[in-house]
């Protein structure tokens, strides 16, 4: 698994409230009044915006976008921009169902990322990466190069977060992904659905005392796991966990497994992802005799999260909701 760079929030507080980030700016002052047409009419451009720290200046929006890693993948298609895709690359699991037709008549550049010459031979003007391993400078693929080469770039924001990373950072990535799309009222719709997701799990959750939970990624003579940085941590807190690594600095970390038992969670997540089964992953836990006396185990309490869910994209509600069925069953 490709994973590079920080990725919460203490309070659950309202996506649609929070302000902006400000890190994108238009030379134009009816930015917000842009036509919201797939293939974008100029209004609203130039579009400045820094990310990551790369400065790019859209003049028009990107007719031609290749998606390298899923969830940059599923948040262009979210928006309906599949027509404006000239190909994608390396999902981590299965597409969400919703977006699997329009996923089907994208061209699938690579079964994981493309090489250099495939990705040029797409003949893209706009690379969106979901990790920072999308941006590989030795394979060629640095967002310096592409630049040069006048294609522009943009990295999901999770991949070089200085701090947590939370649920609330989806407005964020949305709306500057939608405006240089030149569908801004898309992502607005967007952000909408998924706050009213997020709003109708915290009800059902009110008064609910949290479950400890460890997340167990993959690891045999170490665990690796979720740390307090990534969008994990904020997901498990919304469904009604708390991560018992919550105070590891990073958003993911390998631990000894002295320190998984000495902190007895109640509920192992597992992610699912790669060429490792889930009931693989569950019977290397249930067979590590120094680890029959986790409650986890020894309950065998284990719940499941698609990897896809736990990075920065738009599955961010149905992670939680899915998530907290898991911990809560009895939350109604």
């Amino acid at each position: 698994m490709l994973r590079t760079g920080a990725v919460s929030r203490t309070l659950l507080t309202s996506l649609l409230l929070l302000p902006l980030a400000a890190c994108g700016t238009s030379g134009s002052s009816g930015a917000d009044k842009s036509d919201d047409k797939a293939g974008g009419a100029a209004a609203g451009f130039p579009y400045t915006v820094t990310n990551c720290g790369v400065k790019t200046t859209f003049t028009q929006a990107p007719k031609r976008a290749v998606a390298l890693n899923q969830h940059a993948t599923e948040i262009l298609l979210a928006l309906g921009l599949k027509d404006r895709m000239a190909g994608t690359a390396y999902l981590d699991d299965k597409i969400s169902p919703e977006y699997r037709k329009a996923y089907d008549s994208v061209k699938v550049l690579a079964e994981k990322y493309p090489s250099k010459e495939t990705l040029l031979g797409a003949n893209p003007d706009f690379v969106y990466g979901g990790y920072a391993s999308a941006f590989d400078k030795g394979e060629g693929r640095d967002r310096t190069g592409f630049q040069k080469s006048g294609i522009n770039t943009r990295l999901n924001i999770e991949s070089c977060a200085k701090g947590p990373i939370g649920v609330d950072d989806l407005k964020t990535e949305v709306t500057q992904v939608s405006r240089i799309f030149n569908v801004p009222e898309r992502g607005k719709k967007l952000i909408a659905r998924e706050q009213k997701g997020l709003d109708s799990v915290a009800a059902r959750l009110t008064g609910i005392e949290p479950v400890s939970v460890f997340v167990y990624d993959s690891g045999d003579s170490s665990a690796f796991t979720a740390g307090g940085q990534g969008l994990g941590n904020d997901i498990i807190r919304r469904a009604g966990g708390r991560n018992v690594f919550a105070d590891v600095g990073k958003s993911f970390a390998d631990v000894s497994w002295e320190r998984v038992i000495a902190r007895k969670p109640d509920v192992v997540v597992i992610y699912d992802y790669g060429g490792t089964s889930v009931a693989a992953k569950k019977q290397r836990l249930l067979d590590d005799p120094a680890l029959k006396n986790v409650p986890a185990i020894k309950n065998k309490r284990f719940a499941v999260l698609p990897l896809s869910s736990a990075v920065l994209g738009i599955r961010a509600a149905d992670a939680v909701d899915g998530l907290a069925a898991q911990l809560h069953p009895d939350a109604k």
